[in-house]
């Protein structure tokens, strides 16, 4: 596994992706910065994060592979690898915000990016970007941020962290490969950010209505039961779930 440390750059999907276009990657390359100054976060938003207090990193994965019939789970297995580090620095009450928000005690701690490579229409290799929220402890304006240290009240190494997590990120996506979908769904929808709960969602219009969160698709639209008793699909451009 190659890991290329930076002190700061803007973006470490942005330099992987320059990376990717103009050599081969190995598998797993990461890339690490120390500051990102202009860190991306999912719709266009902006990752915001102290330098040397958290990981913010790039990951390549060659998925040419692998049969990728729906994309989705890419996203999935990201979440789960998280999920399962966090478990290993003994961070509870863990959830997944959809579509890939980490959240613990209901504060956001780590935000997903993923950037696909597409090549003869097919995607070749993904960029897959991680902000964790590690020994920040101040989040100005950001109040349903937190951090491990915030937390645990420890302190934690960031590179202990980031290996653990590559080792669990190949774990996963070896399940993708076996074509273990149902194993892989099911443990997403176990941590469901508010699953089977009555929660108020904002349409792209604005419009605020109510509904629970039943599942995901195999595409990744939350599925969402209606006063109506209809169970209707949203992608993430219709549909955003506010706290």
């Amino acid at each position: 596994m190659r890991i290329i440390k930076l002190d700061a750059i803007d973006s470490t999907n942005s330099y992987l992706r320059k990376l990717i276009a103009v050599e081969n990657m190995d598998d797993y390359t990461t890339v690490v910065a120390n500051e990102q100054t202009k860190g991306r976060g999912q719709m266009g938003t902006v990752w915001a994060s102290r330098s040397s207090k958290n990981l913010t990193f790039s990951v390549f994965k060659d998925v040419s592979k692998l049969y990728l019939e729906y994309p989705f789970y890419i996203s999935i297995v990201t979440s789960l690898a998280l999920l399962k580090t966090l478990q290993f620095f003994s961070i509870s009450k863990l959830s997944i915000k959809w579509p890939n928000d980490i959240l613990s005690e209901n504060k956001k701690i780590c935000g997903i990016l993923i950037e696909n490579v597409i090549k003869k229409n097919q995607i070749n290799a993904s960029v897959i970007g991680i902000g964790l929220n590690v020994n920040q402890t101040e989040f100005e304006g950001l109040p349903q941020a937190s951090s491990l240290k915030i937390i645990s009240g420890r302190i934690y190494d960031l590179d202990e962290i980031l290996h653990v997590f590559i080792k669990n990120l190949e774990t996963y996506f070896l399940l993708l490969k076996e074509g273990h979908y149902d194993v892989l769904k099911f443990e997403y929808e176990k941590f469901l950010f508010r699953k089977n709960k009555p929660s108020t969602f904002k349409d792209a219009k604005g419009f605020v209505f109510s509904g629970f969160i039943k599942s995901i698709s195999d595409f990744g639209n939350l599925q969402v039961l209606l006063e109506d008793n209809i169970i209707r699909e949203f992608d993430l451009k219709e549909i955003t779930l506010l706290y």
